[in-house]
């Protein structure tokens, strides 16, 4: 008699386990308060019994789309949404369950990631504030933006697993989220009027090497340089662990492009960090496999790194440019008159998600008449004791403030930099300025920003400020 309640129990316990693992499960990605993006075939995945027959229905169009889970329990399966609208349900079935998926918007879906200051929130750090939070925070009941944060974690390998959880913007929500991010969200939704959602994977004092998938870096670096791209003891610094576990898990997962904030823990290996940037853009866009989506990112800002007024950043900066004009499809917002001395966060957060989104709205949104892009050094040209320097996006000419323009310096053959005066040009000169020193008499070299911490005030005439720069290569 016991032998038989054994096994009477044990069939039961058997055949509740078999239910249980019957059930149907999505990722939190998949969720309620979930946006997807709009116009798209967006692939949904999730996990049920081998071999199970999986049906999806959305509400919007009523069709109903089937796949089967594989011998491992693993399905996925794509379908197509609508213009921007909503909320709207998703029920999604096997044999013996169902998980519907509710108030769940169409839209655009961005994602953004880097180090500490992406990741800074509306709050704050500690003794670290973002300028103009409180309005933004108080005016945050938007059940049109959806914001998501990945938990931070790393992996030797790629895994699925997403630890995060959408939620509706309001107050609260919003406090705690990426400070850039919303900002970027919020200008959006208010200029294009859809529903925006943001997905924020970042992890501070992060370098790009750990952002960026192995294939990548075997693939155009040797193995000694990987091995000393970093020094430091910390898991979340080794070569790939963040693509890995906080990249990897998005994918396929349909986005309109990226956001990228990350190079404070790279400025001491600058020389490298162009080739670094370029590949990793290329990986990740190789991976997703849905083209040349867009990746706009913010030039590091100025900070006196080293204690001193040596120009170790400049050098990251500069690489950060020359990623901007050799990667299809990206941009960069400057930051160089926004930077804060003795705090490498900046605490004008707000300002920066809208200068990512001027760049969205006129390359991505095809929004005529939205300058994205403050003056760019193109090429210098020595007229006696003058250098003549022309910019791209200076069309109307250039602003500044404070009585003069500074961070100019001038060099001759003797590569010895001085201070230097500027003169704005006009008439069909209008996009060059002339540099001046009573020092140099024969110029050879023209250079601006080029120090740790700068105060930048030279802009177009729409308010966008102008990239440090030189024309030298010493």
């Amino acid at each position: 008699m016991k032998n038989y309640k054994y096994c009477f129990f044990s069939v039961v316990l058997t055949l509740l386990v078999l239910n249980v693992n019957a059930q149907i499960e999505v990722g939190p990605l998949f969720s309620d308060d979930m946006i997807l993006q709009r116009n798209s075939k967006v692939s949904i995945w999730g996990e049920a019994d081998a071999n199970q027959k999986i049906s999806i229905q959305s509400s919007w169009n009523k069709k109903k789309t089937t796949t089967q889970s594989d011998a491992d329990g693993n399905w996925s399966v794509k379908i197509e949404t609508p213009k921007a609208g909503g909320p709207y349900n998703i029920d999604i079935k096997s044999s013996n369950s169902t998980v519907t998926l509710s108030n769940v918007l169409i839209g655009e879906v961005w994602i953004t990631s880097g180090q500490s200051n992406m990741q800074m929130t509306l709050n704050g750090y500690a003794n670290e504030p973002v300028l103009g939070s409180l309005d933004m925070i108080a005016n945050a009941n938007n059940s049109s933006i959806r914001l998501f944060t990945f938990e931070r974690v790393t992996s030797k390998e790629p895994i699925r697993g997403v630890k995060g959880k959408w939620l509706v913007s309001n107050s609260e929500n919003t406090a705690a989220f990426t400070a850039i991010g919303y900002s970027f969200a919020k200008y959006l939704n208010k200029v294009l009027d859809v529903p925006i959602g943001i997905i924020n994977t970042s992890w501070g004092g992060t370098p790009a090497e750990a952002w960026t998938d192995s294939k990548t870096l075997v693939e155009n670096f040797k193995k000694s340089e990987v091995k000393n791209f970093t020094k430091e003891k910390r898991k979340s610094h080794d070569p790939s662990v963040l693509f890995n576990a906080m990249i990897n898990p998005l994918i396929p997962f349909k986005i309109r492009g990226a956001l990228w904030y990350q190079g404070e823990s790279n400025v001491s290996r600058a020389n490298n960090y162009t080739k670094l940037m370029n590949v990793m853009i290329d990986g990740w866009r190789r991976e997703w496999n849905q083209g040349s989506f867009p990746f706009y990112f913010v030039q590091i800002a100025p900070y006196r790194y080293s204690g001193s007024d040596n120009s170790e950043s400049a050098y990251l900066r500069e690489a950060q440019l020359k990623t901007m004009l050799q990667t299809k499809n990206s941009g960069m917002a400057v930051t160089l008159d926004i930077g804060n001395e003795f705090s490498i966060h900046p605490d004008k957060k707000i300002i920066i998600g809208k200068r990512l989104a001027y760049w969205a709205l006129a390359k991505d949104y095809k929004i005529k008449g939205i300058p994205f892009s403050g003056p760019v050094y193109k090429s210098i040209e020595i007229n006696d004791d003058k250098a003549i320097v022309d910019f791209d996006y200076a069309e109307s000419g250039f602003v500044f403030f404070n009585g003069k323009i500074n961070g100019f310096e001038i060099a001759g053959e003797d590569k010895v930099f001085h201070p230097a005066s500027v003169s704005i040009m006009y008439g069909k000169n209008v996009s060059k300025l002339t540099i001046t020193s009573d020092k140099v008499k024969k110029p050879v070299a023209v250079r601006y920003g080029w120090k740790n911490y700068v105060e930048g005030n030279l802009y177009s005439t729409k308010g966008l400020p102008a990239s440090s720069f030189r024309s030298d290569n010493w």
